[in-house]
């Protein structure tokens, strides 16, 4: 009876587990990572060089393992690339070669294909859209995903950099990972992705002249205000 007892507790503890676990990665955490340039001034986040330093947080206290980098380029970024594509942080690195990358083009399709939970992948149509080639003769895209960084991904920013040697360089850069660790217990739900940075702009791409204005007419404004301040 008493080994009947046990074996009952010890199912409803790996149930609850696992209920708990599923529920992360039912997509509630889906968007919890951001990566951000250093030095943007532009409205939205964009980097325009290479090299190109950026950090990365959770939001909400959550706490990301398994973090994967993922690099999405336009089809004459991809071709015009003179080398590999490095990404470096505290205490290791990575390259992509032009052979590692993935081509893809219909609008309904999802990146990465497979690994992740239902929302925490992105649109094909959504990453046309925000590298500026939707509905353009460049729509099709190349990417390629891989672990980085030395530790989980938590409130504490942690930087690395990315290098872009292309003749024409337009590329999102974009992470995924895991709000759950897989050191305890087994659970098929741990080999899924389920978090994501959201569909934004980080990256190397070239802004709209629009929003370049707007950010030259505010410095302006300010820089006439500070001067007539600093006359008073």
């Amino acid at each position: 009876m008493r080994r009947l007892v046990i074996a009952v507790v010890c199912i409803a503890l790996l149930a609850l587990f696992a209920s708990s676990s599923t529920v992360g990665a039912t997509g509630q955490a889906t968007g919890a990572l951001i990566i951000t340039p250093h030095g943007s001034y532009y409205p939205e986040p964009v980097m325009l060089t290479s090299p190109a330093t950026f950090n990365i947080t959770a939001i909400d206290h959550v706490t990301a393992y398994d973090p994967n980098i993922l690099l999405v380029m336009t089809n004459a970024s991809y071709q015009g690339l003179m080398g590999d594509v490095m990404v470096e942080w505290e205490g290791g690195s990575i390259n992509f070669t032009k052979a590692q990358f993935t081509h893809v083009h219909s609008n309904s399709a999802h990146v990465p294909p497979t690994g992740t939970t239902n929302g925490a992948w992105y649109t094909v149509a959504s990453l046309k859209e925000h590298i500026g080639v939707n509905g353009t003769a460049d729509d099709t895209l190349w990417y390629v995903y891989d672990d980085f960084l030395s530790r989980p991904i938590d409130q504490t920013p942690q930087n690395f950099t990315i290098t872009l040697n292309s003749e024409n360089p337009r590329m999102l850069v974009y992470a995924i990972a895991k709000t759950f660790s897989c050191n305890f217990f087994n659970i098929a739900c741990c080999n899924d992705f389920n978090t994501r940075v959201p569909p934004t702009q980080p990256g190397f791409v070239v802004p709209d002249a629009a929003p370049i204005l707007l950010a030259l007419a505010s410095f302006s404004a300010f820089g006439i205000y500070a001067v007539k301040r600093k006359k008073n």
